[in-house]
């Protein structure tokens, strides 16, 4: 309370001089860097206030507070443009998925330009670099044996001549009956699903009934991760900012055994996967979307390795 007193009586004059980092923001020696990122917003739909109070608004209002404080801050946000929800939107509106994509990021872009959200900057993706950078990441994780291969039961819609990714399958579901459960989730009892499992499986695009038939699949050996995250995890705990809720769910994970997660899909629109046998295939949405942040940054500044990789700033 003294300090603040202080710092009141002698005015805005002896404030500090703001900050004016160079262009691009780039981590600097002997300054505090920050990096904020807002959750991806998904593109196919227009955004409201709760997407924006939700994630949006408050990574501003901290963006805003780390520059007041004359940290060198940068704040990166963009569009998550692959995965079924996109192809879906697409086949609604008679467009292709990259119309649906681009139409979508102009209005949020104008939206957020209209609540001025302090973006360093805002983009997608759709984009060369997130191919590169996932693909690469996809390489090293092949290298080094933590992708194995392994068959699948999927649902194949024969009048569409294609197998359905989860968000093309609806269903009832096998837990609560909900008839209207996607086939990857519940929306009533919020039980993860897979698509073979729902009662009444029903292709979304041609109300057709599709078939189980075996297709093949990469995987996350997450397994061969749990001894090594287990102690990370513990000591993140202990010395982060964890929510108790965060902790639960992690937790549960933990205690129930990582199991194999696949990581691609029987889809056109996203990452391609770069290996012989699989070139038909993209990568699964929840691999693909994280290495956004990093791939929106490289769009930003081809030094982004500067803010991913160099934890000593």
């Amino acid at each position: 309370i003294t300090a603040a007193v202080d710092a009141w009586a002698r005015g805005a004059v002896a404030l500090p001089k703001p900050w004016q980092p160079q262009k691009p923001v780039l981590p600097v020696e002997g300054r505090r860097n920050v990096l904020i990122t807002s959750a991806l917003p998904y593109v196919n739909n227009v955004p409201h206030l709760g997407n924006i109070i939700g994630c949006v608004l408050s990574a501003d209002t901290f963006a805003r507070y780390c520059r007041l404080r004359n940290w060198n801050t940068l704040y990166v946000c963009g569009t998550d443009e692959y995965g079924t929800a996109t192809e879906t939107k697409a086949v609604e509106e008679g467009l292709t998925p990259q119309e649906i994509c681009n139409k979508y990021n102009a209005i949020h872009a104008d939206i957020y330009r209209w609540f001025d959200i302090s973006f360093d900057y805002f983009g997608r993706t759709t984009t060369p670099y997130q191919t590169t950078i996932a693909q690469d990441i996809f390489q090293r994780l092949l290298t080094r044996g933590f992708l194995q291969q392994d068959t699948v039961e999927q649902l194949r819609c024969e009048d569409c001549q294609r197998f359905l990714a989860d968000r093309f399958v609806e269903g009832t579901c096998p837990f609560c009956s909900y008839e209207e459960a996607r086939g990857d989730q519940c929306d009533k009892c919020g039980k993860l699903i897979n698509a073979v499992e729902l009662k009444n499986p029903q292709c979304k695009l041609c109300r057709g009934i599709p078939v189980v038939k075996p297709t093949q699949h990469l995987f996350l050996d997450l397994p061969k991760l749990e001894e090594r995250l287990e102690a990370w995890l513990e000591q993140s705990w202990a010395t982060g900012d964890w929510t108790a809720n965060a902790c639960y769910i992690t937790r549960s994970w933990i205690r129930d055994g990582l199991k194999p997660r696949c990581i691609t899909r029987d889809l056109k629109w996203g990452t391609p996967v770069p290996l012989d046998g699989f070139r038909d295939k993209v990568f699964y949405v929840w691999f693909d979307a994280p290495i956004g942040y990093l791939s929106i940054t490289a769009n930003y500044t081809d030094q982004w390795e500067r803010w991913w990789k160099n934890p000593q700033q």
